[in-house]
């Protein structure tokens, strides 16, 4: 089992803010949402660059963005240009000082550490993933100076800073992916309607340190879910579904917003209803955006999103995460344990309470949802994984401050 020090760390980006020395929102501009919406960029990149003829290995992908993330939650909040200036004069010593400080963290986590190891050191691992990555990273940047740039007009140095953003996109290395990417303006009207996630706060009604977006929600669900689906010995279809299919989970939330558990639960047959809601707006507004070959991928990570499903003859099928791990884990079944993403979405849930009651936060929906997920998930196993020892370890750390 990855160790729960780990989750803890995953969350540290909640808190660290971005533009911080500049005018900006209130919400949706900590260091997880922009790397929540740098991925999401990054899959349309990489679909992009498959449309093209390109080939893309998504695990790397997924791991050169994991990679990146836990670099940046152990640096902090550097200033960009300050960091690329230290990347280029000390690259090799920050990079080994990273992987000093997140060794203990990734004690057990079969061959991550050594790819890590070589993403940082070898420019020609993974260059095709790593080009995405980059070129994802800086349109999410521009995506949030173009807010707030208006809010500073007239400041020291915005205009350089302006420039800089565009330098940078310019740099980028071309690959066959921007092309597309370029010549369908959808797609960035898709990538903006999904941008609004940022500003979507999970537990509206509850206060909370710190809070947290749904975007961020789920971009840690799908981090967990990857370092779940490697401690199964997942094949790579299956890596890929549960990471991305965690990341889409809640999309359609941006369209009907972030519906509590209570009131889903209070009111007999209104989760059915929203989801047929769901199902109808996906349709209408989100499907129109992006590719027609690219819809039935979406449709298999939202419908049923919580099902552990397999592809048999062309035909969906639902069975457990065990199954799966017994009979189904190859490419040719396209495997999604929506059990184990199921699992990781309540355990960042539980984080979220946990933290916030750590910071002080003793609000009664808290103290409830530790509860009541403690008991859901007590000596509970999916597909082998012991996530009753994960709620139980947070819980007691909750009770004893």
């Amino acid at each position: 089992m990855f160790k729960p020090e780990l989750i803890t760390l995953i969350h540290n980006a909640a808190v660290i803010q971005r533009w911080n020395d500049h005018i900006r929102p209130g919400t949706g501009f900590v260091e997880m949402d922009k790397q929540a919406h740098k991925t999401f960029y990054a899959f349309v990149l990489a679909k992009c660059h498959e449309d093209a003829g390109g080939e893309v290995d998504y695990v790397k992908l997924i791991d050169g963005i994991i990679f990146e993330f836990l670099h940046r939650v152990i640096l902090t909040d550097i200033k960009p240009p300050i960091y690329h200036k230290l990347k280029k004069e000390m690259g090799d010593k920050i990079d080994e000082y990273v992987e000093c400080e997140l060794k203990d963290y990734l004690e057990g986590i079969k061959d991550f550490p050594d790819k890590m190891h070589k993403y940082f050191t070898d420019l020609t691992y993974s260059a095709t993933e790593r080009d995405i990555i980059r070129f994802a990273h800086y349109l999410a940047t521009k995506w949030e100076f173009d807010i707030i740039y208006p809010l500073n007009i007239g400041m020291y140095n915005i205009e350089k800073t302006k420039a800089e953003v565009n330098e940078s996109l310019a740099k980028c290395n071309w690959f066959d992916g921007k092309r597309v990417f370029y010549q369908n303006p959808k797609l960035t009207d898709f990538l903006n309607l999904i941008g609004q996630l940022r500003f979507q706060q999970r537990w509206t009604a509850t206060a909370r340190i710190p809070q947290t977006s749904v975007m961020a929600h789920t971009f840690v669900v799908a981090v967990l879910s990857y370092f779940c689906t490697v401690e199964t010995g997942g094949c790579n279809q299956r890596i890929e579904n549960n990471f991305f299919g965690a990341l889409f989970h809640d999309l359609p939330e941006v369209l009907t917003r972030d519906i509590i558990s209570p009131v889903k639960r209070g009111v007999e047959g209104l989760d059915e209803i929203i989801k047929n809601i769901e199902d109808s707006q996906m349709k209408s507004v989100i499907y129109p955006l992006i590719p027609e070959k690219w819809v039935q991928q979406l449709e298999f990570f939202t419908n049923d999103e919580f099902s552990s499903k397999v592809v048999i003859n062309g035909e969906i099928k639902t069975v457990t995460s065990e199954e799966i791990s017994k009979n189904y884990n190859e490419k040719i079944f396209n495997p999604i344990d929506g059990k184990i993403i199921r699992a990781c979405d309540h355990l960042s849930a539980y984080l979220e309470a946990y933290l916030s009651m750590k910071n002080g936060i003793e609000a009664e929906p808290l103290k409830r949802a530790l509860v009541t997920l403690r008991d859901t998930y007590k000596d509970l196993k999916v597909a082998g994984i012991d996530f009753g020892a994960y709620f139980e370890y947070f819980f007691e750390e909750a009770y004893n401050k």
